[in-house]
Parts: C-alpha cells; sequence; structure tokens
C-alpha cells in the first residue's frame, strides 16, 4: 500500500508519488468519497502529452462525470490497465490506484504535502 506521506497533493484533489524520473497520478481519498461509486474511467493512451493544469481523464461515477487534472506536464508511459476493467479499485484503495505513469516531466504545479492537503480539505468543507 502506497505511503500518503511520500505523495503531493494537487488542490484538484490527484495525487503524485514521484518515483525516479517518472511520476505516478492518482486520485485522492478525499476526492473518490466526493465521486461516490466510480463506474467508468477514460484514460489517455500511452505517448499522449499531459499539460499541468489542463483534463487528462473522464471520471464517471454514479452522481455525476469529472475531470482528473494533471498536477504536471510530461508524456503518458503507463496507464492503470486494471482500472479499465474495474474502475471500483479507486473507491477501494485510491492510494494504490494510480491512473497515469508520466515521464520526461517539465512542469509541476505547487503541490502540497499530506498534511497541508488534509488542512486544504478541511478549510474546503467549512467554506
Amino acid at each position: 500500500m502506497a505511503n500518503a506521506e511520500e505523495m503531493k497533493f494537487s488542490k484538484s484533489h490527484e495525487w503524485v508519488l514521484f518515483d525516479g524520473d517518472k511520476v505516478k497520478i492518482g486520485l485522492s481519498d478525499y476526492a473518490q468519497d466526493q465521486l461516490g461509486d466510480i463506474v467508468f474511467i477514460d484514460l489517455p493512451d500511452e505517448g499522449d502529452e499531459v499539460t499541468k493544469g489542463e483534463s487528462f481523464a473522464d471520471i464517471e461515477s454514479v452522481k455525476a462525470v469529472s475531470e482528473a487534472y494533471s498536477p504536471i506536464t510530461g508524456t503518458v508511459s503507463a496507464i492503470n490497465e486494471e482500472l479499465m476493467d474495474s474502475p471500483e479499485l479507486i473507491n477501494s484503495a485510491p492510494l494504490d490506484s494510480w491512473l497515469i505513469e508520466v515521464e520526461n516531466v517539465e512542469e509541476t504545479e505547487e503541490l502540497l504535502t499530506a498534511a497541508e492537503y488534509k488542512t486544504f480539505c478541511e478549510e474546503s468543507e467549512e467554506a
């Protein structure tokens, strides 16, 4: 299981895990909780470019269709094929269910530590 303390988080509720020169991106526990039961996911193809702040995936839940936004700029080197058949894995293990792996990382947005992200989510709920 992934350790949240090793991850960084975006204000659009994606987690980022740096692994050498590659980065895995997934949805935070807060995001999957807000979405509810996830029933479908549309991911980019390997070789596609992702751009910081732009949508890279559509996530359909029983509540709505939402987008995941890339916290970095780079090239998709892998997608989590397991989620194509079992998108509900995001609900049961969000910190283990990465969406895409990115290489050639150029830009990263200001990412939050786990503690900063927890505070950000708590403040968002109070607003």
